[in-house]
């Protein structure tokens, strides 16, 4: 499947949930924490390649997801993208471990699902801010945003890994000094 998404900066959870339960959004999962694992081969080439393999905890339920190549695009981050929910987490480790990889990176998330349409909206806090995220038809997306009161300027393709990335290398340097 391909994933068409975009995040926005909000100033806090509170008022743009508020604000989407104005506009009709319908929430499909409360706020609750997220745990994610990033998984690597030791040679780094999910990584150099740009793809990603993704272990999630969500509650009681895990999930891993496969990520490919961003495609090139000005507004939007748009990748392959393939999820399927695992039933023994452990063992699964173990799958993981057996053919290579490993853990490389790790951050946590306090999330809400909600849903506008054909968009799937998520909140999200992270240890970089608070995050809108729209997933969806670019044409849905564009217009959800507008109604909220943003524009494709607001826009930002990265993900939280790259955000975090640099948060954590930005302050690691800075407690160098």
């Amino acid at each position: 499947m391909i994933e068409i998404e975009v995040k926005i900066r909000v100033p806090d959870l509170k008022t743009t949930r508020q604000k989407l339960l104005e506009m009709g959004c319908e929430i499909v999962r409360d706020f609750y924490r997220e745990w994610n694992v990033l998984y690597d081969f030791p040679d780094g080439r999910l990584a150099s390649r740009q793809e990603a393999l993704r272990l999630r905890l969500a509650g009681k339920k895990a999930f891993i997801t496969y990520k490919g190549q961003p495609r090139k695009s000005r507004s939007f981050k748009i990748r392959e993208e393939f999820e399927s929910e695992i039933k023994n987490i452990r063992d699964f480790k173990k799958i993981l471990h057996r053919l290579g990889l490993k853990a490389v990176f790790e951050y946590r998330k306090k999330r809400m699902l909600l849903r506008s349409g054909r968009v799937k909206i998520t909140l999200d806090e992270s240890e970089v801010g608070c995050f809108l995220e729209l997933e969806g038809k670019r044409s849905d997306i564009v217009r959800l945003a507008e109604k909220l009161g943003y524009s494709r300027q607001d826009f930002i393709k990265s993900d939280y890994v790259q955000m975090i990335m640099a948060k954590r290398q930005k302050d690691h340097s800075s407690s160098s000094d």
